[in-house]
């Protein structure tokens, strides 16, 4: 559970928990950084599931072409579609990730998160749908061949399995990046929202975020100057004019 808020930490001073735009890279912070560490989980095990429906997980049986999966080669397609988009979609967002700490502009820093929560999101649910959909013709299929590709099918099913925790991991920092990223633009908007400098000046409080101080009302000042002026009317004499 540590490690796991360890990971989930990625407040980094920037907007939508990213770093501020503009400081120096160093590929070694990059590197370990949490979504880059996930992402190239992601870009394994997708390697892993395509690779080994596509070298192992179609044979020839009376001159023709099946699918190890039960003979359905829907199933191996599906498989390798899944891996492939998979593979191609973690190196774009490891390249995102790069960019990331380059975007100055909160709307492109926004655009990239929602783009990473909704793919991450249903790329979750496709490995979710291939590993059951795998599984399911695996488990009814004859042996193959003198076992030639047994091994590889299997661990296709698994790395699915596994593909699912990193890719929704991969949706769940995505997630917080939002929140973190949706808190700073509400707080940002009150601070700036006119009516409510109207209001602290009407109010006559203006509030100091770093010491968190109140300022003097105008109507207590104004009422202990209008104090001090009958005392200074008493001490005053008349003088009659002279013509």
């Amino acid at each position: 559970m540590d490690m796991l808020n360890q990971i989930l930490s990625i407040n980094n001073g920037g907007a939508y928990g990213g770093g501020k735009a503009g400081g120096a890279f160093d590929p070694l912070t990059f590197a370990m950084k949490p979504q880059v560490v996930i992402r190239a989980l992601c870009w394994l095990f997708s390697v892993v599931v395509f690779g080994c429906i596509s070298s192992e997980g179609w044979a020839e049986k009376e001159g023709k072409e099946y699918c190890l999966y039960n003979g359905d080669g829907l199933a191996c397609k599906y498989g390798n579609m899944v891996g492939v988009f998979g593979f191609l979609a973690s190196m774009g967002f490891m390249g995102g990730e790069f960019l990331f700490e380059r975007m100055s502009s909160v709307k492109s820093r926004k655009r990239y998160v929602m783009a990473d929560l909704g793919f991450s999101a249903l790329w979750t649910f496709m490995y979710f749908v291939a590993f059951l959909y795998l599984w399911s013709q695996w488990s009814s299929s004859p042996p193959p061949p003198l076992g030639i590709g047994e091994g590889s099918m299997k661990t296709a099913i698994w790395f699915c399995l596994f593909s699912i925790a990193t890719w929704a991991l991969c949706a769940l920092m995505a997630y917080k990046r939002f929140l973190i990223g949706a808190g700073d633009e509400f707080t940002s908007a009150f601070e700036t929202d006119p009516a409510n400098v109207v209001h602290q000046q009407a109010y006559g409080y203006a509030m100091d975020n770093d010491n968190d101080q109140y300022s003097a009302s105008p109507f207590g000042q104004g009422q202990q100057q209008g104090g001090m002026e009958p005392q200074q009317q008493a001490g005053m004499e008349y003088q009659q004019p002279t013509y």
